[in-house]
């Protein structure tokens, strides 16, 4: 049976990634896993789509930098902007690792990032933790800091309906019930 997984705290975030550079138990130091699981937390693509991409996938256009792929999942073209603090992180990346602008910034598999995932999270004893749930901290943070624009958050993660963002989200009815009675505004 799949369990749902919740998205990561940002204290979690920190911890997992800093564990996973750092190394522990008869794990090795894995800056590659720790890099996809970043990726994932900042520009919200599925980690199928992380373990693809290269330096040549983000383009630049103008003052800004756009990532520009076809999501494995949808199929549906991703052409959206990518702070210039972070295509600096994976460019320094590619340099320390020697990775040419044409190769892969992540060669592993997602079934070993989601594995070692597992081992640092059982490590750290925290549960309902998967890759997706980088993805969900992307969309719950998108969501908070720009005034819960669910219909922002929604074209961010690429979904077809409003409905599908607010189970991401865990917008339940009892709070848009609460939301609408609260919104009472009688002149």
């Amino acid at each position: 049976m799949n369990k749902e997984t919740r998205p990561v705290t940002e204290e979690e975030y920190i911890e997992i990634v800093q564990t996973i550079r750092a190394g522990f138990l008869n794990h090795r130091p894995n800056e590659r896993v720790a890099m996809a699981l970043i990726l994932e937390a900042n520009v919200g693509v599925r980690i199928s789509d992380i373990v693809q991409l290269s330096l040549n996938d983000i383009v630049k256009e103008g003052h800004y930098y756009k990532l520009n792929i076809v999501e494995e999942k949808t199929e549906k073209a991703r052409h959206f902007v990518v702070p210039n603090e972070l295509v600096q992180y994976i460019k320094q990346f590619c340099i320390d690792h020697n990775i040419k602008s044409n190769e892969r910034i992540i060669p592993i598999t997602e079934r070993a990032i989601q594995k070692h995932l597992d081992f640092v999270c059982d490590y750290l004893g925290l549960e309902d933790i998967s890759t997706h749930s980088f993805r969900k901290f992307f969309a719950e943070n998108l969501y908070r800091d720009n005034d819960e624009d669910i219909r922002l958050v929604q074209e961010a993660l690429q979904h077809s309906s409003i409905e599908t963002t607010q189970r991401y989200l865990k917008i339940s009815s009892k709070q848009l019930e609460k939301a609408l009675l609260n919104n009472l505004k009688i002149v």
